[in-house]
């Protein structure tokens, strides 16, 4: 066991003057991924910033129709909520394809955010990753990566990110609100996470010290017919080996309004930005879902053991699409 101090924080404020001032913090929410780490000897925090207890563990509904989730509410409160149910209902299944109960009951919306990589080069101490230690090269690259990115990667880290839930919040538009000493500001979900390029340590667009206070679901996407689906090797909770969030409105017999993320594909949750201006003004066809799939898939990029993964978030992604469409349209050719 590695000594490390414990400070609990009473407010935000405190929070991010203890992060601050003390190198080596990390914030504690759940600690469902950040315990696991530690035991791991991959996280050796120097002092432990617990926020659980801080007041973002409501869900408000705002007065422009938004939806904000705060930092601290469990995964399993926010799927059961009626607003998100009911108005962002990609959400709340995402949330509950994501783990156990047991687990929904104890990890919280910034932490799932925040949860790093299930790669087993980064887990494993003894083996090459760039992520974990910089410099020491990829062991997934030419290891063991089945399961890995072929989209977005880079030489320096194959690595995807694990949450369902961050999937379904780049595609419903929302935002991460964030709190550091340069006050209050506000990221959109699909550009939260990053890339690897040759910085694959960093995870997050998060600056030094930020605290993740909660996250806005907007009204634009309130409402709208939006789906989760999910690809695993097992039935029971297993992370993805491909998944889509969508959300699609159709008026006039044509695409008015349209987001796509894909999961487990790449170091964060791929936004279908070419797929998304290929459908907008389209018929909502299974033929124009399945090429406005190919074209953002021809980015795609795999490793000698990982090609399946291209095909099958194509028929996932025309799936869940295709569900979302009015009936009458999908039967066009």
């Amino acid at each position: 066991m590695k000594p490390f101090a414990y400070v609990r924080a009473g407010s935000v404020e405190e929070a991010a003057e203890a992060y601050a001032t003390r190198p080596g913090a990390r914030y504690l929410g759940g600690g469902t991924n950040l315990v696991d780490l530690m035991k791991l000897g991959v996280e050796e925090p120097r002092a432990l910033i617990d926020v659980s207890r801080l007041p973002l563990d409501t869900v408000t509904e705002l007065p422009d129709g938004s939806l904000r989730i705060g930092a601290t509410v469990r995964n399993s409160d926010a799927a059961a909520h009626p607003a998100v149910r009911d108005r962002w209902p990609a959400l709340s299944q995402a949330l509950l394809a994501g783990a156990s109960g047991q687990l929904r009951n104890t990890a919280t919306t910034g932490g799932n955010l925040l949860q790093r990589t299930r790669c087993p080069y980064f887990q494993d101490v003894t083996k090459p990753c760039n992520k974990r230690q910089p410099g020491s090269g990829c062991g997934a690259l030419d290891g063991v990566h089945r399961d890995h990115a072929v989209l977005g990667h880079s030489e320096t880290c194959v690595a995807t990110h694990p949450s369902d839930m961050a999937v379904a919040l780049a595609a419903l538009d929302a935002r991460i609100e964030l709190y550091g000493a340069d006050g209050v500001r506000s990221v959109p979900a699909d550009r939260f996470h990053r890339l690897p390029g040759d910085r694959p340590e960093r995870d997050t667009e998060i600056r030094p010290g930020e605290l993740v206070t909660g996250v806005v679901l907007p009204a634009a996407t309130a409402g709208l017919p939006s789906l989760y689906r999910k690809a695993r090797d097992r039935a029971s909770y297993a992370f993805a080996l491909a998944s889509v969030a969508a959300v699609l409105r159709v008026e006039g017999g044509v695409v008015q309004q349209v987001g796509i993320a894909f999961g487990a594909l790449a170091h964060r949750p791929w936004r279908a930005e070419r797929a998304e201006a290929a459908l907008l003004g389209a018929a909502p066809t299974r033929a124009a879902f399945e090429h406005a799939l190919d074209l953002e898939l021809e980015a795609a990029r795999p490793l000698r053991d990982n090609a399946y993964k291209v095909p099958l978030a194509r028929n996932i992604g025309v799936d869940v699409l295709t569900r979302l469409a009015p009936p009458a349209a999908t039967d066009l050719t």
